[in-house]
């Protein structure tokens, strides 16, 4: 005989204890018990976004100004043709610091001398401060 069969010996062979007052738990009751529970709603959600990364804007050197400026300059001469464009620029993000460098592409619609933004046909305003590469297609 073993050292638990003789401590424990006289409750071994004793048939499963059922409630005559609590019914019994059905089997998905008894898993939910030991599911997860999240304690911290949105702790995630706050997780992901903080670990979500984001760019700094890179400042342009006076040279690559001049170009873009160029650019800009031609692309607002040929503005009754319409052409179309691809402009790559700097979005700020909305929850954090930094953003992300986007490519927009269409048809230059319109320049909006005041705010310093180019219009495309869709109704993407890119502010030009933010350009750093204009390509016309």
């Amino acid at each position: 005989m073993t050292e638990s069969e003789e401590k424990y010996g006289d409750i071994l062979n004793l048939p499963h204890y059922r409630s005559k007052v609590h019914p019994q738990m059905s089997i998905y009751d008894r898993a939910a018990q030991f599911s997860p529970f999240a304690a911290l709603t949105g702790h995630e959600a706050a997780i992901k976004e903080t670990a979500r990364l984001t760019e700094e804007q890179v400042e342009l050197d006076e040279d690559k100004q001049e170009e873009l400026n160029e650019k800009l300059q031609t692309l607002i001469a040929y503005a009754t043709e319409h052409p179309t464009v691809s402009v790559t620029y700097f979005k700020p993000d909305d929850k954090k610091t930094g953003g992300e460098y986007v490519t927009a592409t269409g048809v230059f619609q319109k320049f909006r001398d005041y705010e310093r933004t180019i219009v495309l046909e869709d109704g993407t305003g890119i502010d030009c401060d933010r350009i750093v590469e204009i390509r016309v297609i």
